[in-house]
């Protein structure tokens, strides 16, 4: 259940039963071969299903993330930290005032890390708030499927490679992952990443994918308990 498919009606009959809800962060950012909005699409799809397994209610994600050191791929667009910050702070006080007290965060986005400090800043002043945050492609589980089948995670590789965010035909093989002196500007990214992709293979079988996936989804479930 999304909020856009509902009314205030609906979400104020829902907090009469329930105070948890699912919030996405994303971003607007390269991905290589797919979708500019790849760090949307994955939460979101995660979200979905299951909030289709507990009944809880999704919010609209946050498409844009803090994505500086791609700015000099086209279609990227970049939130300074401290918009990112205030952003997520504004949504969550909202949220709060409404009655919500149990929020998940699944985020998609590595640069969206540092939110976290701001939540840990802001829950000593709101009475009964618990947040718990998922980034599921370093999830302790997620990261078991993939050393299983043999696989690491890379950004817009093989792992987020899910038939619904890919925009175009991706190339076979695999990536060798350049050597990266560390933090890197938005020209020197380009120039060390080239297409985007961090390294790996580009594909691996459907199957794989979907194990990932269910893998992801019962990690939300498990974690929507806030036990």
């Amino acid at each position: 259940m999304r909020f856009e498919d509902l009314n205030w009606f609906d979400v104020e009959n829902y907090l009469k039963t329930d105070d948890r809800l699912m919030l996405v962060l994303g971003a607007c950012e390269q991905h290589g071969y797919l979708s500019l909005s790849t760090d949307v699409k994955i939460p979101l799809a995660l979200a979905d299903a299951a909030s289709q397994k507990t009944g809880i209610l999704v919010t609209p994600p946050l498409n844009f993330g803090a994505s500086p050191y791609f700015l000099t791929y086209p279609g990227t667009i970049s939130l300074r930290a401290t918009t990112l910050l205030d952003l997520v702070e504004d949504i969550v006080r909202s949220l709060y005032r409404q009655g919500f007290r149990r929020l998940l965060f699944i985020n998609g986005h590595g640069g969206n890390d540092p939110a976290r400090t701001r939540l840990a800043e802001i829950l000593d002043g709101m009475t009964g708030l618990q947040i718990a945050w998922y980034a599921w492609w370093v999830a302790p589980n997620v990261t078991a499927v993939a050393i299983k089948h043999g696989l690491k995670s890379y950004h817009a590789a093989w792992i987020e490679a899910f038939p619904f965010t890919r925009v175009s035909e991706l190339p076979s093989g695999q990536k060798q992952p350049p050597v990266s002196p560390g933090l890197l500007g938005a020209e020197a990214t380009r120039k060390t990443y080239g297409d985007g992709v961090y390294g790996g293979p580009y594909i691996v079988d459907e199957s794989i994918l979907n194990e990932i996936f269910q893998t992801a989804v019962q990690d939300i479930i498990d974690l929507l308990k806030f036990n």
